[in-house]
């Protein structure tokens, strides 16, 4: 069979209202346009990195309603392996309400729906995929047993991990231990250090707890790879924000398809930096995530600005 990166994780579909502000407590607005949009961390990921070349496998769950046979259409349409996300009567499909402001930054609240039955004896079924993956991806958007056991059955067969700790929380020492590439933005870091708000040292205690390598996403700050070799900055791609809402999705697949072409962590940062710039110039999750071509003549333009 041959190898692909596997994802695990979570699909929703987004409610996406524009919104001058966001609101405060008790406060009602009038939104601008309303849309639903193909999402989930999980599912966003896999289709940021399908769109960049790599075979992608995804295991996950969805409702057995309309905007579960939206999400896994659309997955296959980008030609990603759905034999294995399950379709349950006993839930709902995921949905995440998000609100998008006129400077472009976000919102969410998530209800989790299906993505919360996905357990750990679902991924014991379909432990041939891990025996044949290259990477494995991962996030926080479904249970944590869910996750600790991917990365076991990563571990098992020596299968590279990346996990991307949204929605962030606090994680052990076991989780920690069995990730090699860590995605965090600078606040998950530094919730997962335990109040650390310096990312390069809150990345440095996570190395301490048994991370391999810790990638801090700056927004338009860059990112920091922070391994055994130091700390290196990667430097942002300036552009003109309309909505973040998949930057980090799009830095995560883009990182897993450059680690599975067999490039170093500082250029697999500096392609998730370009891809995750390109979607915040677009509107919502997966529509937004950038083919190959873009990212390459992205990273091509800056290197020849220099």
């Amino acid at each position: 069979m041959k190898r692909h990166i596997l994802v695990v994780g979570s699909l929703n579909m987004d409610l996406v209202v524009q919104t001058p502000r966001h609101p405060q407590p008790g406060e009602t607005l009038l939104g601008g346009p309303f849309a639903t949009v193909p999402g989930g961390k999980g599912a966003n990921q896999a289709v940021a990195a399908a769109r960049l070349g790599a075979p992608i496998v995804m295991i996950g769950c969805t409702g057995d309603d309309r905007f579960g046979e939206e999400l896994r259409q659309g997955l296959a349409a980008d030609q990603i392996g759905i034999n294995h996300i399950a379709v349950t009567s006993e839930a709902a499909t995921g949905i995440a309400l998000i609100a998008v402001d006129a400077t472009g930054q976000n919102s969410i609240i998530v209800a989790p729906g299906a993505n919360a039955l996905l357990q750990p004896e679902d991924l014991q079924a379909t432990e041939a995929l891990f025996r044949t993956a290259a990477v494995l991806l991962v996030q926080l958007e479904t249970p944590v047993a869910t996750v600790t056991e991917a990365l076991s059955l990563a571990r098992r067969y020596r299968v590279p991990t990346l996990l991307n700790p949204a929605p962030a929380q606090p994680l052990g020492r076991e989780i920690l231990g069995m990730v090699d590439y860590l995605i965090p933005n600078e606040h998950e870091v530094g919730l997962l250090s335990g109040g650390e708000d310096r990312p390069a040292e809150a990345a440095r205690q996570l190395r301490a707890q048994g991370v391999g390598s810790v990638i801090v996403t700056l927004g338009s700050a860059g990112a920091l790879v922070v391994d055994q070799a130091g700390a290196t900055a990667i430097a942002p791609f300036r552009v003109e924000a309309v909505d973040t809402t998949a930057a980090g999705d799009a830095f995560a697949g883009a990182f897993a398809v450059a680690l599975y072409e067999g490039l170093s962590p500082r250029e697999a940062a500096i392609w998730g930096a370009a891809a995750g710039a390109i979607t915040v110039t677009r509107a919502g999750a997966q529509p937004a995530l950038p083919r190959r071509a873009e990212v390459e003549a992205l990273v091509a333009a800056q290197s020849q600005s220099r």
